[in-house]
Order: structure tokens, then C-alpha cells, then sequence
């Protein structure tokens, strides 16, 4: 597979609060601190809240991509997913992602089927074995231009 790239830009609102956008997404999102951490925000989506949905998120697609494969026909599919955040050697970290995956199958003769394809997709999710990415930080700093008299 070729090399792709996903663009995201996060603009500053006010006290806590940003908004993602994207150039090739039509909807943005809020995001804050979460309110367990001081001057945080209830009601919006946090950094570990996204982080914890992307893994759902890709976990499901992945899912749906591999089930389609396997012809597995089911009815429906949702996922309950829960990140642990606590402190490990003296750093705050999302250290654990629970996934509770709900399938509803058609064909009860389908369910060995079912779990050989849900454990494939635990298995090829990207962004579960992402998480461990370097990350980099590549900043620019201006200074605001002042018109003197």
C-alpha cells in the first residue's frame, strides 16, 4: 500500500477549548481539557476521549472490512470501548483500551465464524499497534508585528 497522509488543524477558541477541522472533512469538532484536570471542560470531546474513538473506530472498520471478506452476514454491530488513564513511572498515561464489541448475527451457525473474524480485526487494527508511534513536535513561532506612531 502506498504512503497516505491525514491532515488535521486544531484552532485555539478560548480558556480550554479547540476545534479540529480538517481540508477534506465537512464537520469540526470541539475539543477541551476534560474536566478532571483543572480548568477542564464538560461536554466536550477531550484528547482521550478522541484517542479511545479512534481505536473503536478502527477497530469497527476493520471489522466490517474483514467481515465483508469472510461473507459474515449480521444484522448489527456496536462498541463500548473504555481508556484507563493513570499515572505509570510518574507520567500521566492512556495506559489500556477495553473494547466490547456487540455483534448480532443472522445465522447462528455463524458464530465460529464471528469470532475468527473479530479476532482477526483485534489483530490488523492499525491504529491499536499506532499508538506506540514516535510522535514530533515541529513548532513555529511568530511574534505579533506592533505599529509604533
Amino acid at each position: 500500500m502506498e504512503t497516505h497522509y491525514y491532515e488535521v488543524n486544531l484552532g485555539w477558541q478560548y480558556a480550554r477549548l479547540g476545534q479540529l477541522s480538517s481540508p477534506v472533512l465537512n464537520e469540526n469538532i470541539d475539543v477541551a481539557t476534560p474536566p478532571e484536570f483543572p480548568k477542564g471542560m464538560p461536554g466536550v470531546w477531550s484528547p482521550e476521549h478522541l484517542l479511545v474513538a479512534s481505536v473503536s473506530s478502527c477497530f469497527m472498520t476493520t471489522f466490517l472490512a474483514i467481515a465483508e471478506n469472510a461473507k459474515l452476514d449480521f444484522d448489527d454491530f456496536d462498541c463500548r470501548a473504555v481508556g484507563k488513564l493513570e499515572t505509570v513511572d510518574n507520567t500521566l498515561m492512556i495506559s489500556e483500551i477495553k473494547l466490547f464489541p456487540k455483534l448480532l448475527l443472522i445465522d447462528e451457525g455463524d458464530v465460529e465464524k464471528a469470532d475468527r473474524v473479530l479476532l482477526k480485526a483485534e489483530k490488523a487494527c492499525l491504529i491499536s499497534y499506532s499508538v506506540r508511534s514516535q510522535v514530533s513536535v515541529q513548532p513555529t513561532i511568530r511574534v505579533v508585528l506592533k505599529e509604533y506612531d
